[in-house]
């Protein structure tokens, strides 16, 4: 079942388009990835969800509802990428704040503010003035603002820009933990390796335009690499591997290249072998989020220029 989903979104200024015709779909309980370089349009699409910015063109329904509509608002948590927290108020104070505005009543916001406190690492830290908060306590103590509601829909825009290696470690604890419970997270990232580790699935933006959509697995199968430690390569059989694969690699007695798929490896070998060489050693590989994100990002800027 899709709790997220956008269809044919567009959002433009004056002359300057945000985004064009996006088109999304999150299940229940998934950690959904956008990712995409500075300017890419990420979060003006990850605005027009959660109701901050109405589109030019297209519709999107989060939990059911309209961006726009307080029934489906009550189910969204959002902390933005450059948010401002009230520094005059004590973390404890902020939350039970927020808790109230998600429209639990004194007591029970209190008790709900301690507990987000203590989830995103901040257990007796809520008598501090916000103002006094690292920016790293502040980054969590964001990420809790967004929890304090227990939302069905959980959208966070670089949840770990601020934090140290430790604390995104736990924030990415947080997000594993949120869909156990069967949360929808929607996580607009720049940092590949975090979304690696996380996601279920991802979406890259490129120029407002979605150009790649799907599962990890799925993204990743396309080109692969193989390594091969090898004896008795001729120098004519070296001429013909390079002429069908540009990408060769030779080092040594180790020979790398990209095919276009794992399938390709077997041939590979079994011609190898029928040249006369004697192989020691095959090591496939497959293209890293970072590889897929860089060569659709490089393909689209030639495309455009």
């Amino acid at each position: 079942m899709a709790v997220i989903e956008a269809r044919n979104l567009t959002k433009v200024y004056g002359r300057q388009v945000a985004c064009r015709e996006i088109c999304l779909s999150v299940e229940k309980g998934q950690i959904f990835g956008l990712l995409g370089p500075n300017g890419a349009g990420k979060s003006t699409l990850v605005k027009m969800l959660v109701g901050l910015v109405y589109p030019t063109a297209g519709e999107a329904l989060v939990a059911g509802y309209a961006p726009q509509d307080i029934r489906g608002r009550r189910q969204v948590g959002f902390l933005p990428e450059n948010f401002r927290l009230h520094g005059w108020l004590k973390g404890q104070e902020l939350l039970t704040f927020h808790a109230q505005l998600a429209g639990l009543d004194g007591r029970a916001a209190s008790r709900r503010a301690a507990e987000v406190l203590e989830l995103v690492g901040l257990a007796g830290e809520g008598r501090k003035l916000v103002a006094n908060y690292s920016k790293g306590m502040q980054q969590r103590l964001g990420l809790a603002a967004a929890l304090v509601g227990d939302p069905r829909v959980v959208f966070l825009d670089e949840p770990t820009s601020a934090l140290d290696p430790l604390g995104r470690r736990q924030v990415r604890e947080i997000l594993l933990d949120l869909k156990e419970a069967g949360k929808t997270v929607f996580l607009n990232s720049h940092l590949l390796s975090e979304v690696e580790q996380v996601c279920d699935r991802v979406a890259i933006i490129n120029r407002g335009t979605v150009v790649a959509s799907g599962r990890l697995a799925e993204l990743q199968s396309g080109p692969a690499t193989v390594a091969i430690r090898l004896a008795g390569l001729t120098g004519e059989l070296e001429a013909e591997l390079r002429r069908r694969y540009p990408s060769l690699q030779l080092e040594g007695d180790r020979l790398t290249l990209a095919l276009g798929g794992r399938e390709e490896i077997a041939d590979l070998v079994a011609r190898l072998v029928a040249g006369g060489c004697r192989i020691y050693e095959v090591t496939p590989g497959h293209s890293s989020l970072e590889d897929i994100f860089v060569h659709l990002v490089q393909e689209g800027e030639q495309a455009c220029g």
